[in-house]
């Protein structure tokens, strides 16, 4: 693997950092050599993405439905009834619902 070298070298960096006076770099340094192996596993598997954002996009999908859930409940509509109605327009082609209450 071409990551080899430079996968050694940060790791000999961050064995010195567990060693020097500053206790913050002992710290991250240390935090860093525990969760090593798991670092480079993008490196050595394939389909294991160097990022996150498949994570970060889970939850950020999440965090839009509860807001739904809330703003929904705050409203007191039905989460039911809006998720059915959401459905049923996306299948029409229709266009989507809005959480927002229009008088």
């Amino acid at each position: 693997m071409k990551l080899e070298p430079l996968i050694e070298e940060l790791r000999e960096a961050m064995e010195q950092g567990s060693g020097c006076a500053d206790r913050k770099v002992v710290a991250f340094c240390g935090n860093l050599l525990r969760l090593y192996p798991a670092l480079w596993l993008f490196a050595g598997i394939e389909g294991v993405e160097p990022t996150n954002n498949h994570v970060e996009r889970i939850l950020r999908l999440v965090e839009r439905m509860l807001r739904m859930v809330q703003t929904l409940r705050l409203q007191k509509r039905s989460v039911q009834s809006f998720l059915e109605e959401l459905v049923i327009a996306h299948r029409l082609g229709t266009p989507a619902l809005t959480l927002l209450v229009l008088n």
